[in-house]
């Protein structure tokens, strides 16, 4: 991984010591803005949990790897909206965070310096990269050699509790494994992978009755115009709502299993090539999905298999404890949410 998508990857999964304030005057200088001898807030609070904080200039910077699709959203209000539901997105990614690093300090579970120096020796192996080149490409994410260490020593401390305090709650059985296995035998061939296509019919994230009702009466329209014989990809251009697909036809590309949201694995993979199903409600508001290629692949037998189940499986469970971990944690937690 190069430093700058690990750069990229450490903004969005942990808080960035020390705080940046612009536009202060120097000790000499005279103010001689319209605004001067106002009162002027350059940073702020944006989250309490428990005895720690959130600045905004934390969140802000998280905020960065996340803005350049959303960017490209030409009306303003959709793209402030947008903006706005990313910013709470992570901040509460952010309060997850924070409460995983304060369960790793209850239960004594620390990194020690070397570690975190053995972590940034490898990256510089990786990279083929010396310290001079190292802190320069630091620089350019506005890391300091630091506050990269420490990113790196929460990071690596999350991934400790997790692996520490969840993972001997995950208990997957050769039962277990076996009725997956039969379950992917009861059909002649097991489909490997799907290529898909989609329409979007967007919703807010708390929609009212009446969007919802909409919502559904546009998804429901789409598919009739496809089912009376129209284009899905003609019909997608008109009406989906992905900015990002809409000029495809909607399409997404081929996934394969374990790789597209859970919810959604099990109503596409029972898909034939052709067919089209919805509305099936994700994230962002409501989907018809088309599957426009299938592929598969004989079944393998469950000795050659079970290795891979048993991974799948766990990783599934894994996904599933840390998740009731993490709302535990919350729901003890004492969490203050400011406007961010």
């Amino acid at each position: 991984m190069s430093v700058r998508k690990l750069s990229a990857l450490l903004l969005a999964s942990s808080l960035v010591t020390g705080v940046h304030v612009s536009g202060a005057f120097a000790d000499d200088a005279k103010p001689t803005s319209p605004n001067a001898g106002k009162k002027v807030i350059y940073e702020r609070v944006v989250a309490v949990i428990n005895d720690s904080i959130i600045l905004r200039s934390e969140l802000e910077i998280r905020m960065i790897p996340l803005l350049a699709d959303v960017q490209q959203i030409a009306d303003p209000k959709e793209r402030e909206r947008r903006i706005e539901k990313l910013r709470a997105q992570a901040l509460d990614d952010m309060v997850n965070e924070e409460l995983i690093v304060q369960a790793a300090e209850a239960a004594r579970i620390d990194v020690e310096a070397s570690e975190v120096q053995a972590a940034i020796d490898e990256i510089k192996s990786t990279n083929n990269l010396d310290d001079a080149k190292l802190a320069e490409a630091l620089a350019q994410q506005n890391y300091t050699m630091a506050s990269y260490k420490q990113d790196l020593r929460r990071q690596i401390m999350r991934l400790r509790a997790v692996n520490q305090l969840v993972a001997p709650k995950v208990n997957v059985t050769d039962e277990d494994i076996r009725a997956r296995y039969d379950q992917m035998q009861r059909r002649s061939d097991a489909v490997s992978a799907v290529k898909l296509s989609h329409m979007l019919f967007k919703l807010p994230e708390r929609p009212t009755q009446q969007q919802l009702d909409e919502a559904k009466e546009r998804a429901a329209k789409a598919m009739e115009r496809v089912k009376a014989g129209e284009d899905f990809a003609k019909v997608a251009t008109e009406v989906s709502d992905d900015v990002g697909t809409k000029s495809t036809g909607g399409e997404l590309g081929y996934f394969q299993r374990g790789s597209i949201n859970p919810e959604w694995e099990p109503i596409v993979f029972a898909m034939d090539k052709g067919d089209v199903r919805g509305p099936v409600t994700g994230p962002q508001g409501l989907h018809v999905f088309q599957v426009t290629e299938v592929q598969k692949s004989n079944l393998k037998p469950y000795a050659d298999m079970k290795e891979q189940l048993s991974r799948e499986l766990r990783r599934k469970e894994m996904d599933k404890q840390t998740q009731a971990w993490i709302e535990e944690l919350r729901k003890k937690a004492y969490i203050d949410i400011k406007n961010p």
